[in-house]
Parts: C-alpha cells; sequence; structure tokens
C-alpha cells in the first residue's frame, strides 16, 4: 500500500485520535489540533505526524493552518474534516453569538480550508464527519442539527461542481462514545442555565450526553468506515454508522407532520422518565 498524506483536523481525541493511531505507521499526517496542550501529546505519537493548530472559532487560524500546509505539501490526498461542536438549548433561548460559532466551527471553518487546499487535493477526496443530526429530527440541538445539514449540503454541490476529480464523502454516526459529548455539556452550561421554563428538558439533554460518551459505539466502529470510505476505488455519497443512525435516515423519509409527532411524543417520555 502506498505511502499516503492525510490533513486530519479535530485530531487530539475522539474519532481523530484513533484515527492517528491506525493510519501514522505508513503514512504522513498532518493533524489538526485546538488546545494547544495537546501539541506534546500529538508530537509523541509518531514521526510522521505533523501537527499543526487550527480553531475554527478563530478564522484568522485557518488562514495560518492554510499556509503553514500549502509550504509542507504539494498534494494531499485525503482530507478528513472531524473537528467540530455542539450548541444547544430551545430555539427561542439560544444566544445567536453560539449559533454563529456553531456554523464558523461546523461549516465555515471546513468550506474555507477546503477552498484554501483545493489545489493541492487534485484527484484526491474530502471525507467529512457529518451525523445523524443532520437529518434534522432531533430537538433542543437544532443548531448542531443544521450545521451538520447545511455541512453536507455545501460539500454535495463542491462534489458536483469541482473540475478536479475530488471525491466527497458524508460519513454520519450515530451515537458515538467520544469527549465531544462532555465537552458540549460544559460549553453549553451558561446557556442552558438560561433557559428558563425548560428546566427538565435541559436536565434531560444533559444527563442523555453525559450517558452518550459512555454508552455510545465505539469511536473504532467509526474509524473502520472512514477507512473503508479512503479505500474505495468508488466509495458511497454517503455512510451511516450505527443502528440508531440507520433508523434516523429511515424515519426522516416519513412525512414531516408524522416526525414531529413521534419525536414530541418520544421526548416527552423521556423527559418524564
Amino acid at each position: 500500500m502506498k505511502t499516503k498524506t492525510y490533513v486530519i483536523t479535530g485530531s487530539a481525541s475522539g474519532i481523530g485520535r484513533a484515527l492517528l493511531d491506525r493510519l501514522a505507521s505508513d503514512n504522513v499526517i498532518f493533524a489538526g489540533y485546538r488546545n494547544k496542550e495537546h501539541l506534546a501529546m500529538l508530537e509523541k505519537i509518531s514521526p510522521n505526524i505533523y501537527p499543526f493548530y487550527i480553531d475554527y472559532s478563530k478564522p484568522e487560524t485557518i488562514r495560518l493552518a492554510a499556509d503553514y500546509l500549502l509550504s509542507k505539501c504539494t498534494k494531499v490526498d485525503t482530507l478528513i474534516n472531524i473537528a467540530g461542536c455542539v450548541v444547544a438549548g430551545p430555539v427561542e433561548k439560544i444566544d445567536m453569538n453560539e449559533i454563529r460559532r456553531q456554523f464558523d466551527v461546523n461549516v465555515f471553518g471546513h468550506l474555507e480550508l477546503t477552498q484554501c487546499l483545493a489545489e493541492i487535493l487534485n484527484g484526491g477526496r474530502i471525507i467529512n464527519i457529518s451525523s445523524m443530526a443532520s437529518f434534522g429530527i432531533f430537538p433542543f440541538i437544532s443548531p448542531y442539527c443544521a450545521s451538520k445539514k447545511c455541512l453536507d449540503m455545501f460539500f454535495n454541490s463542491f462534489l458536483i461542481e469541482n473540475k478536479r476529480n475530488i471525491k466527497v464523502i458524508s460519513i454520519k454516526p450515530g451515537v458515538i462514545a467520544t469527549p465531544l459529548w462532555g465537552k458540549s455539556v460544559d460549553e453549553n452550561s451558561k446557556n442552558i442555565d438560561k433557559c428558563i421554563g425548560y428546566e427538565a428538558e435541559m436536565r434531560f439533554l444533559i444527563n442523555n450526553a453525559l450517558k452518550n460518551a459512555k454508552a455510545g459505539l465505539s469511536v473504532e466502529k467509526v474509524v473502520d468506515v472512514i477507512l473503508k470510505a479512503d479505500r474505495a476505488k468508488n466509495p458511497k455519497l454517503s455512510y451511516t454508522v450505527g443502528k440508531d443512525a440507520f433508523f434516523a435516515s429511515q424515519i426522516s423519509k416519513l412525512p414531516q407532520g408524522l416526525v414531529n409527532k413521534l419525536v414530541k411524543l418520544g421526548l416527552k417520555a423521556r423527559v418524564k422518565g
């Protein structure tokens, strides 16, 4: 198997960190990280890993990261977009700046980095870590759902439009046991405290997130699908990971009114439980 060059964002934990373990021995990896405390850890994994700082909530870092990558690479075989965050709460209560941050991190940052690297991705592929949330049937995380759907839509257009033979694949995991859940609780704590009138729902949201951090599928399940898509000669446009993701994909095909009734009934039962 030939040595390939990867750019992986969100590589310091969860899915990204697991990918490094699977790919670093045989490939060159440029590993994006946001928390500067992770730099030393990334450098120790393998001499084939080249960490670079990028924080999608700080647009100026995207250009700096791109300049670094362009100075080091003449060709990127696969760009894997993993970096992301979750903004939660009822629509009427969410701070608009938080919604903007959601789209900066989950959509606009990926788009800008892709635009910067398009020339050296010629003939390569882009693998985006979307979510079953992109099927849009999960209340109280509507910014996250909308951002993942938006990501899929932008990159599907990119796939159709681009003249560089760049393939685009969307990976849609269900509930995966990653640090994202705990981080999302911490990042949303101030906003959740302001959700007067939704206290029971917010308690359920927090408890469910903390449970998912331990009870979700292993990140290795997602890594297996990413590598399958990366190695396939003709990869599918979209892959679901987990029974819950497949179920969400099927439910989303029902009439919206029926979906809404089912979701409201399910939420009511779970909040009371």
